[in-house]
C-alpha cells in the first residue's frame, strides 16, 4: 500500500495566500499544513513530519536546501526519515502584482501542484573516465602559470604558441612549443592536432631548448585548457566538458579555471541526453543529400553525417535539443524532456487552471538556471509573472520548436511565450517561432498569441488574458498534434497554409514535359510520401508524410521536382493522390504493356533513320517490343542478328531401329 502524502504550506510570512483545499486535491495528499514561517519559527513541525512515516512535499523552493539538511539530520538521528521533495508555488505563482486576481494565482498553483506529482523519465547515463592528463595551449607566461597551478592534482603537458622564454624547467610538467591546428573530443577523450610543434629539452647546462621541429603531431587528452585568447577550439564552448577557454578580458581568469580544472578526474556519469532512430531519419540517400536541420543547428558540433543517416557524438552532446526540436521524422528524440512528458505536464497544467479559474491560461518556456533565478528576482523585486501566466523550466529553450508550441495551443493556453537566456537562445527558437506564427496565420489567427519575450515582458497582462481556448485530445507524435491543433483552429479548411522555406510539411511539384517517370524519386523516398502504380507508369503522392527532406528533388536527373513548403489540413493530404503519370506503351507482337508510352515513341523518333543500326523498319520494331518478344525476335526470322542455322532434327532410338 502507498504511503500517504502531507502538504505543508507556507504563506512566506503572509506575503502570498493559496487555496489549502485546491492544493491538497493538485497534490493528492491526504494532509495539509498551513504555517507561516516553516524556515523560522515553524520549523519544528517540519521537523515533526519528516520523522513521521508519510511522504512530505514542501511547498516552498527557495528554502528547499535547508529542509534537505532537516531531513539528513533526522535521518542521522532516528535512522529514518520521510521521503521529501519540494515545489515553488512562490515565485512563479504566489508573488505577483498587487492588483493581481486571487482565483487565478490560486489555480496557477494547482496547476503547478499537480504537473509536480507526473512521473519523471528515467534518463540513461554513461560512465566517462578521465585519468587528468591535460593539455594547456597558449602564451609561454600564462602557460606556465596555469600548470603551476594544476600540477599537483593533473599530469600537465604546456604547449606554448609564442618565443617566450622558459626559465627553468619543471618535473611538475612538460613543456613544448607550436600551434593548435584543430581539436575534437570532450571530458576524457580530447584529439589535438599541432603544427611546427618542438619538445623542450631540459637537459643541459644555461637556457634549455627546443628539439628538432615536428611539420604535424597529434595528441590526446583529458581536460583541454585553452588560454589562446583568441577564438575557442569549439562552438557554444561553455557547453563542452572539459573544456576551459580563458577570457583575456576578465582578471582572475587562471585561478577560476583551476579550481574547476582540478576537479576533472576520476569517474564521471555523463547523460545520454538523446535517442537515435536511423532507420527513421531522412538525411540521404544512394549519396543523394536530404535533410540536414540537426546538422544545421547542433551548437556543439555533435552531429555528424554516416551515410544515409546521421550520428550524434554522445560525449560532445550538451542535450540542448535543439535537433529534436527541428527532426522532421522523430528520429531524434530527447531522453530527458521527451515530447510526450512535456505534453502531458502542459496539457495538466492547463486542465487544472480551467477547472479552478474558468479560463485559459497562458504558458512561458523558459530555463531551469538562469530563467528561474530571473523570474524569482522579478518576483521579489518587481511585479512577479503575471497572474494567468504559468511557467514551464527546460533545461534548454532550444528545446521548444514548433510542435512544442502547437501542442500547448492545442492543451488550451491562449498565448505561448519564450523566454531565452541570452541572443544565442533566441536565434536557437527563431526559426521555429516563426512557423509556428505562419500556422496562425493562416489559422487567421494572431501571430502574436507565440512570441520570443524578455523578463520584462512577463508581468504584463496578455492581449488574450481572460480568454477561453477550447483544448483538443493530444494523441499521436508531433506532426500530428499540430496537424490536429492548426485544423481546430481553423473554421473552414480552404486552400493550404503557406510555410516558410525550410518548413517540414509540405508537396512536391513535378513538370510533367521534364519528367521521364524513371521513378528514382519513388526509390529514394525515405518517408514513404512517394509510391509507384501497380498497373501503369505513375508518381504517387501522400502530403501528409512529406517532410521536405529534398531526396526526390536531388535525385531527380530531370530536374523536374520542386519543393512546396505547406500545410494541408484537408484530407486529401492523408492519401495519395497522383501526381504525374501516362499510359504505357504495348508490345507491338503480344500486347503487354511495358515503359511509358511518351518516353518509347521519343526514342523511335530519335533513332529511327538516324541512326546507322536502326535504318530500317525492322530493327526499330524491336524498340516497340517487351524484354520477351524482343528476345524472340533476336533469334529468330530470316534477318535476326542473333539468328543461328536451322537446327538439326533430333534423333531418337526408333531411327536407329529402323534402319
Amino acid at each position: 500500500m502507498p504511503a500517504s502524502k502531507t502538504l505543508l504550506l507556507c504563506s512566506c510570512d503572509k506575503t502570498q495566500s493559496f487555496d489549502p483545499e485546491a492544493l491538497q486535491l493538485a497534490a493528492d495528499a491526504e494532509h495539509v499544513v498551513v504555517v507561516d514561517q516553516l524556515c523560522g519559527g515553524d520549523m519544528q513541525i517540519a521537523a515533526e513530519y519528516l520523522g513521521g512515516m508519510n511522504e512530505v512535499l514542501i511547498a516552498c523552493g527557495q528554502q528547499a536546501p535547508l529542509f534537505e539538511r532537516l531531513s539528513e539530520e533526522i535521518e542521522a538521528e532516528f535512522q529514518q526519515v520521510a521521503p521529501l521533495s519540494s515545489i515553488d508555488i512562490r515565485d512563479r505563482a504566489g508573488w505577483s502584482s498587487a492588483d493581481a486576481n486571487p482565483r487565478r494565482l490560486h489555480a496557477k498553483q494547482a496547476a503547478l501542484v499537480a504537473a509536480a506529482q507526473l512521473p519523471s523519465p528515467m534518463v540513461p547515463v554513461k560512465n566517462i573516465e578521465s585519468n587528468g592528463i591535460c593539455c594547456i595551449v597558449g602564451p609561454t607566461e600564462q602557460a606556465v602559470r596555469m600548470a603551476e597551478l594544476v600540477q599537483d592534482e593533473l599530469g600537465v603537458t604546456c604547449v606554448v604558441n609564442d618565443a617566450g622564454p622558459i626559465q627553468l624547467p619543471s618535473a611538475g610538467y612538460d613543456v613544448a612549443r607550436g600551434q593548435l591546428t584543430s581539436a575534437y573530443g570532450a571530458l576524457g577523450n580530447f584529439k589535438l592536432e599541432f603544427a611546427r610543434l618542438q619538445t623542450l629539452n631540459p637537459a643541459g647546462r644555461g637556457a634549455p631548448g627546443f628539439g628538432e621541429m615536428k611539420a604535424t603531431a597529434r595528441s590526446e587528452c583529458d581536460v583541454f585548457i585553452d588560454l589562446r585568447g583568441g577564438e575557442p577550439a569549439f562552438p557554444s564552448h561553455q557547453k563542452r566538458n572539459g573544456y576551459f577557454w580563458a577570457d583575456p578580458a576578465k582578471s582572475g581568469e587562471l585561478e577560476r579555471i583551476a579550481v574547476t580544472a582540478r576537479e576533472r578526474v576520476g569517474e564521471f556519469e555523463k547523460t545520454v541526453f538523446f535517442k537515435l532512430e536511423t532507420s527513421l531519419c531522412a538525411h540521404s540517400r544512394a549519396s543523394k543529400p536530404g535533410c540536414t536541420r540537426c546538422l544545421d543547428v547542433c551548437p556543439t558540433e555533435a552531429i555528424f553525417s554516416a551515410g544515409d543517416h546521421i550520428q550524434i557524438d554522445s560525449d560532445i552532446c550538451a542535450g540542448c535539443g535543439s535537433c529534436a526540436a527541428v527532426c522532421p521524422t522523430s528520429a531524434v528524440t530527447m531522453n530527458e524532456t521527451p515530447f510526450e512528458a512535456l505534453v502531458q505536464a502542459m496539457d495538466v497544467m492547463a486542465r487544472v487552471y480551467r477547472e479552478h479559474a474558468s479560463e485559459s491560461p497562458r504558458l512561458v518556456f523558459h530555463t531551469l538556471n538562469e530563467g528561474a533565478e530571473a523570474i524569482a528576482r522579478l518576483a521579489r523585486y518587481g511585479n512577479g509573472l503575471a497572474d494567468d501566466l504559468i511557467p514551464l523550466a527546460l533545461e534548454h529553450v532550444d528545446r521548444v520548436g514548433h510542435a512544442e508550441i502547437m501542442a500547448a495551443l492545442g492543451a488550451g493556453y491562449v498565448e505561448v511565450l519564450i523566454l531565452p537566456d541570452n541572443d544565442t537562445d533566441r536565434e536557437a527558437v527563431a526559426s521555429e517561432v516563426t512557423l509556428a506564427q505562419a500556422m496562425l496565420s493562416g489559422a487567421h489567427h494572431a501571430p502574436g498569441r507565440v512570441r520570443v519575450v524578455t523578463v520584462d515582458e512577463l508581468s504584463n497582462p496578455g492581449d488574450n488574458a481572460g480568454r477561453v481556448s477550447d483544448p483538443v485530445l493530444l494523441v499521436g507524435g508531433r506532426r500530428d498534434i499540430t496537424r490536429v491543433t492548426v485544423s481546430a483552429m481553423v473554421e473552414e479548411i480552404e486552400a493550404p497554409i503557406p510555410l516558410p522555406t525550410g518548413a517540414p510539411y509540405g508537396a512536391i511539384e513535378i513538370d510533367s514535359d521534364k519528367c521521364t517517370l524513371c521513378l528514382a524519386c519513388v526509390s529514394l523516398c525515405p518517408t514513404g510520401a512517394l509510391g509507384d502504380h501497380p498497373d501503369r507508369p505513375e508518381v504517387r503522392f501522400t502530403e501528409n508524410a512529406c517532410v521536405q527532406c529534398g531526396i526526390c528533388e536531388s535525385t531527380c536527373p530531370e530536374t523536374a521536382i520542386i519543393l512546396k513548403p505547406q500545410l494541408d489540413l484537408s484530407k486529401d493530404a492523408l492519401s495519395a493522390r497522383p501526381l504525374h503519370g501516362e499510359d504505357p506503351f504495348e508490345c507491338v507482337r503480344c500486347g503487354t504493356p511495358f515503359g511509358v508510352a511518351s518516353t518509347i515513341n521519343r526514342i523511335v523518333e530519335k533513332l529511327e533513320n538516324q541512326h546507322w543500326m536502326y535504318d530500317n523498319s525492322d530493327k526499330v520494331e524491336l524498340i516497340k517490343m517487351c524484354d520477351d518478344c524482343r528476345v524472340k525476335a533476336q533469334f529468330h526470322g530470316d534477318s535476326a542478328p542473333m539468328a543461328g542455322r536451322e537446327r538439326p532434327r533430333v534423333r531418337t532410338s526408333d531411327d536407329y531401329l529402323d534402319n
